[in-house]
């Protein structure tokens, strides 16, 4: 998809699997919005083909195939009208009779919670309420294809937690292929099986969420998921069972068989880092000494970032998994992780 000179979506295949939940994750501007418009034969690709059951999309078909389709929009679009109105819209225009409008339409809203509201003006509705109204119109219709942009992004905190559990189990309980666009780590890794990670309108990789999340393939994907320990070095050897990488002046040790004198990234996610006030005595691999720099406290746990020498490594203390005593900028603590916990990624 070209707009003018600029190019923003260039993606050379995509599968969506009859009863999967696809999450689309990336920063704005990557080209999800797009890729969504595209899938939902809402904008024509320059070039490509789009298939829907194994049927091409065109002019003559494109109708009937969005018939076959459901959006739900990060901002709800409602009328001037009743919650029941707005919700029965998309039956409605399809032609449906006002009874099985009635029997298709109920279930939904008393699922959704908001049977209370049929009668109440859209305009008075709260930012949760309105979607949920925007969802139970797209699930009356019983797509088989449900597309979300960012749907609970502008919802309060509260709101969106109570609504990302309740499309869970709904997502659980009818196994309607979904795909959903999110730059929230946790809402993707949450609600999808499958992940695409999208950068400048390409999508730069795909696969199940533990994999995508645990061992992206580039420093851009890592960065993307999360991963907020990315460390340059060079395979210096293997020692046993683990390859040894040289970086930032440490011996890094992964399970992973690499080629002695590869450049390569070792990525270690923050939750993998464990902290203690243990001696660090020992000779024991990826175990080390750190000063905390930095130190930030919130209701799951503390984030905190620990001065090693010549590397610096980000860690998240859960609070159930707390130091006897809290810990404080300045102390010096051990650090350790698993080689196991050690992705390695080529440095290209």
């Amino acid at each position: 998809v070209r707009y003018g000179d600029k190019t923003a979506l260039k993606i050379r295949r995509l599968e969506v699997i009859s009863g999967e939940a696809l999450a689309l994750l990336g920063p704005n501007g990557a080209g999800k919005t797009t890729l969504l418009k595209v899938m939902a034969l809402l904008q024509l690709p320059n070039t490509g083909e789009v298939y829907f059951n194994g049927a091409k999309a065109g002019a003559s078909n494109a109708l009937a195939i969005r018939r076959r389709i459901a959006m739900v929009f990060q901002e709800p679009l409602l009328l001037n009208a009743s919650v029941y109105q707005n919700a029965a819209l998309g039956l409605k225009l399809r032609g449906f009779p006002s009874r099985e409008i009635e029997t298709r339409l109920r279930p939904w809203l008393e699922r959704l919670g908001i049977a209370h509201l049929s009668a109440r003006s859209s305009r008075s509705l709260s930012g949760g309420e309105a979607q949920r109204t925007s969802l139970a119109r797209a699930l009356a219709l019983e797509p088989e294809l449900l597309l979300l942009d960012e749907p609970f992004s502008a919802l309060d905190p509260t709101s969106r937690e109570v609504l990302l559990r309740d499309f869970q189990r709904i997502m659980k309980d009818t196994g309607i292929t979904t795909v959903f666009v999110t730059h929230d780590r946790e809402e993707a890794f949450t609600l999808a099986a499958r992940v695409g990670v999208m950068q400048n309108g390409h999508l730069a990789q795909l696969g199940s969420r533990e994999s995508v999340f645990m061992k992206p393939n580039s420093r851009t994907v890592a960065q993307i998921v999360g991963v907020e320990n990315c460390l340059p070095g060079v395979v210096e050897g293997i020692d046993g069972n683990f390859t040894v990488i040289a970086a930032h002046g440490v011996r890094a040790y992964t399970t992973r068989r690499l080629e002695v004198g590869a450049k390569v990234v070792a990525c270690i996610r923050a939750e993998d880092i464990y902290l203690s006030r243990e001696s660090c005595e020992a000779e024991i691999p990826n175990r080390f000494t750190g000063k905390i720099i930095e130190l930030l406290s919130g209701m799951a746990g503390h984030r905190i970032v620990l001065d090693c020498g010549l590397l610096r490594l980000v860690a998240l203390l859960a609070r159930k998994e707390s130091l006897d005593v809290a810990p404080t900028e300045g102390e010096t603590l051990t650090v350790r992780f698993s080689p196991a916990a050690v992705h390695v990624i080529e440095d290209d």
